[in-house]
């Protein structure tokens, strides 16, 4: 049995200029483990912290629920545990501190479940690109919202993210963003955000699916 991340509800509440943001889903491990998570980030906040819960064992001896922050560590994100509780889920016990957390036996298997959603779930993606500033050239079109953002590439080179319309890409035009604003716009860029460098993505139309190219550095792509 493989492991599965199922993505839930996601909520947007409009706090001022600010939009906070929290993302549900359950974790089946391969054997049949249960986890239920939620993580969230403030967009327009000065501090890029997320906050995340994993909780087990609802009802059961041994369970809980376990908070931490999720923070920029490099060119990668990293968590810390933390008291105060950030969310309810179906499957958490009691709400643990940091010290019971870091305690209990099965804190390893919250860090892998951890990184598992990190890597599955597409909203995870949206929030890690927010955490990491990531920046992202796009065409004048695609920028003043005239057309629809038809190829996504990711740069082996730099690591700079492409968003380019119908339009031939012109550098002079190009405009530097943020991603993550990008996805703000246009939610179905949230299946591509987990390109590998020299990977790309296109589609014929703002309602077809992405056609993946991956990395000739990858398994996949030729070397």
């Amino acid at each position: 049995m493989d492991l599965k991340v199922i993505e839930g509800r996601l909520t947007e509440q409009q706090v001022g200029t600010d939009t906070q943001r929290r993302a549900f889903g359950e974790f089946v491990g391969p054997h049949g483990e249960l986890a239920s998570y939620a993580f969230g980030w403030t967009t327009g906040s000065q501090h890029h912290v997320a906050q995340l819960t994993v909780g087990i064992g609802a009802g059961n001896p041994g369970g809980g629920t376990f908070h931490a922050v999720v923070f920029d560590n490099g060119d990668s994100y990293a968590c810390s545990l933390v008291d105060e509780p950030f969310e309810r889920v179906p499957e958490g016990g009691p709400d643990l501190t940091a010290v019971e957390a870091r305690a209990h036996e099965d804190l390893a298997f919250i860090w892998w479940v951890v990184d598992r959603v990190m890597e599955r779930d597409r909203r995870a993606w949206w929030m890690k690109h927010w955490l990491l500033g990531t920046t992202s050239m796009q065409t004048g079109e695609v920028f003043a919202r005239t057309e629809p953002i038809l190829y996504v590439g990711h740069d082996a080179d730099d690591g700079l993210w492409q968003l380019i319309g119908a339009s031939d890409a012109a550098p002079a035009t190009g405009k530097l963003s943020h991603l993550h604003h990008a996805a703000e716009r246009d939610r179905t860029l949230l299946d591509v955000l987990d390109l590998e460098p020299g990977a790309s993505a296109y589609r014929a139309g703002p309602d077809e699916p992405w056609i993946r190219k991956p990395s000739s550095r990858s398994p996949g792509g030729k070397r």
